[in-house]
């Protein structure tokens, strides 16, 4: 009885008869106009997350079907973690289809920030990662930002055809459907949103006006993204949810930052004092020492002055691995997946970053 009913939130297929299991939902809800899963209206009503059981390889399946269909592709990306949201390989699942990149959060970005040139980075960025996307945008799907000129573009790209949403977990990408079905209908939030990585579990499909539908594809999780690395309650910490405030730190050689016990950088050599600039969650506490106190500062204080991860993960919390770079030219950031990034503005200088295993440490041409 429960196989033609499906989620609205969340896409998975409803049952009544596993209370722990996926899809669950009280038999009273199957009466209701719109059926949703018990995860999702948790999830909405009380915020409260359940894990959820699909592999990596239950997504890829999903994304390598994507490949076989005649569609627009919308990729969303947080522009405030850009390249820990990419999805490596894209352009080899998608096939012939034309793509549309889109940078969500942008109002987390301080207001200094040129679009235009942001847009151009982005293009640069995508070729380099192998993507060629028929258009830019830069938009807030939180705040409504642009939506409507991107609404107006997936209908004149898709020409008549289905439009996929596919993006890593995290990037705002059901906020993003929901505005853009009110830009069109005019109603309310209908899928589950939260800021909890990997909320839809199946593909969703909303018809569209002229028989085709847009699709809602589960956030495929990027292991190397420090969101894998810190308890539930500590997201709304690393995750920005207002524009950041940059903070610049005059450094001394051998002096070091934590950025709570996450990451670490030190300022190895560069000629005397440095000025960094850290954009970073305002939430996230950072901590200045000297390099040679470093380590004895992370064992005595990871997991409370230096928090998060909290005291009761730091038994399984993996060690800081360490990267060096060594800055060749001006205007250049240490990019921590997930995390934030640090302006390094003068060239000839040597850092290192320490972040957890798995994490990815990356530099790039200056964003700001």
């Amino acid at each position: 009885m429960s196989e033609q009913y499906v989620c609205i939130g969340c896409g998975v297929k409803i049952q009544t008869d596993e209370r722990e299991g996926l899809g669950y939902a009280p038999p009273s809800a199957l009466e209701k106009e719109e059926i949703i899963c018990q995860r999702c209206f948790r999830l909405k009503h009380y915020n409260e997350i359940q894990d959820v059981s699909l592999t990596d390889d239950d997504f890829l399946k999903i994304l390598n079907g994507i490949g076989q269909t005649d569609a627009l592709i919308v990729k969303i990306v947080d522009i405030f973690d850009f390249n820990g949201s990419w999805l490596p390989g894209l352009h080899r699942f998608v096939g012939k289809n034309p793509i549309l990149l889109v940078g969500n959060k942008v109002d987390l970005l301080p207001k200094s920030v040129k679009q235009n040139k942001l847009i151009n980075w982005m293009k640069q960025e995508s070729k380099e990662l192998g993507l060629k996307p028929e258009d830019v945008f830069l938009v807030s799907a939180g705040k409504g930002q642009n939506m409507k000129e991107v609404a107006e573009a997936i209908d004149h790209y898709r020409g008549g055809k289905d439009v996929y949403v596919v993006g890593c977990t995290n990037v705002g990408k059901s906020t993003f459907i929901n505005r853009i079905l009110k830009e069109v209908t005019g109603e309310g939030d209908i899928i589950t949103t939260s800021h909890f990585p990997g909320t839809t579990l199946d593909i969703i499909e909303i018809p569209l006006s002229d028989g085709q539908a847009l699709m809602d594809t589960p956030g495929i999780i990027n292991h190397h993204q420090m969101a894998h690395f810190v308890d539930k309650r500590d997201l709304k910490v690393i995750t920005p949810k207002k524009e950041i405030k940059p903070k610049i730190y005059q450094l001394n050689e051998g002096q070091t930052l934590y950025f709570g016990g996450l990451a670490r950088f030190d300022y190895v050599s560069g000629g005397g004092k440095k000025s960094f600039v850290c954009h970073f969650s305002n939430e996230l506490l950072i901590h200045r020492t000297k390099t040679e106190n470093a380590e004895e500062l992370y064992k005595n204080h990871a997991g409370e002055m230096l928090t998060p991860p909290r005291q009761e993960q730091m038994d399984d919390f993996p060690e800081l691995v360490k990267q060096e770079f060594s800055i060749k030219e001006g205007k250049t950031d240490i990019v921590f997946s997930g995390l934030g990034w640090i302006t390094i503005n003068d060239p000839g200088i040597k850092v290192t970053a320490y972040v957890p295993k798995g994490v990815h440490v990356i530099t790039r041409k200056s964003l700001i």
